[in-house]
């Protein structure tokens, strides 16, 4: 069975029912625990990029508090979002993981290492930016433009927040959003509401203006990923992340944005499963 059909498990944390999908169980020594972006749940990973890496990993994805199919509120600052996102991980039972983060779940990571750095084994971050980077505080104004332009044209806001803005932009992102959509009804998770999305930009907002990180408490081996056009976080921070992370791996993909690691999953997920393999 594939991403596609997986359908959402249940534990329970400090009271509140957790959603969380997982694959793969027994093909790693350690699970692969994989944050998602803003405003998303677990219907916005690729279900074909999943797949990939649930050839070599136990993949495991989570909706924090407040998101998706979990109960409870957003923590109101992204350093609460990984205390809620390591008890999770606790109440799962894992005390050694592999860890990715995308875009706003790579900001939670890294605070993730920083409250428990015995907790990561190996670390990716893909389509972020460190504390206080460079344009991380305008995530929201950006975010309401893509998504105006994308109701203007009765499209996907993720077309324009995850892909580039011509023609090839277009396609690329109808491939990977089709794939997501191919779940059936029964199987999808629920949609975030309003008010969580909008407690998550002010996180990341805060997060942003907040002095910056040197990222000195990394230490496990990182690999650094981006599209070499993200409009949304821009690439440059990806730049600074490897130049701030001692020893850390970078892979900027061409002609990519946002969602660079689902316009480029065969090649993405053959670099991660060779980098946790190490």
């Amino acid at each position: 069975m594939g991403y596609i059909d997986t359908k959402n498990l249940y534990v329970n944390v400090k009271g509140k029912e957790i959603a969380y999908r997982e694959l793969g169980k027994g093909n790693s020594e350690y699970p692969l625990v994989m944050l998602v972006h803003l405003a998303a749940t677990l219907d916005q990973w690729d279900p074909e990029l999943l797949d990939l890496l649930a050839k070599k990993n136990h993949v495991v994805v989570i909706d924090l508090p407040g998101v998706g199919g979990s109960e409870g509120k957003v923590a109101k600052t992204i350093p609460g979002m990984a205390q809620q996102a390591v008890d999770i991980i606790d109440a799962l039972g894992y005390n050694k993981i592999n860890l990715l983060g995308l875009s706003m779940g790579g900001m939670i990571a890294q605070e993730i290492v920083k409250i428990e750095p015995q907790l990561v084994n190996r670390l990716a971050l893909t389509g972020t930016a460190a504390r206080g980077g460079e344009e991380v505080d305008k995530v929201t104004p950006k975010t309401f433009s893509f998504m105006f332009k994308a109701a203007k044209e009765k499209v996907d806001p993720k077309r324009y927040i995850f892909y580039t803005h011509d023609e090839q932009g277009a396609k690329e992102a109808k491939i990977v959003l089709d794939r997501m959509n191919a779940r059936k009804d029964e199987n999808k998770d629920k949609d975030i509401k309003v008010i969580s999305f909008l407690r998550q930009l002010r996180a990341i907002k805060k997060w942003g203006k907040d002095k910056p990180d040197d990222l000195s408490f990394i230490t496990q081996p990182t690999l650094i990923a981006n599209g070499e056009h993200d409009m949304q976080v821009p690439t440059k921070g990806s730049y600074e992340l490897h130049a701030k992370i001692k020893d850390s791996q970078l892979v900027i993909y061409p002609n990519a944005g946002h969602g660079s690691i689902f316009q480029y999953a065969d090649q993405f997920a053959e670099k991660l499963n060779s980098f946790l393999a190490e």
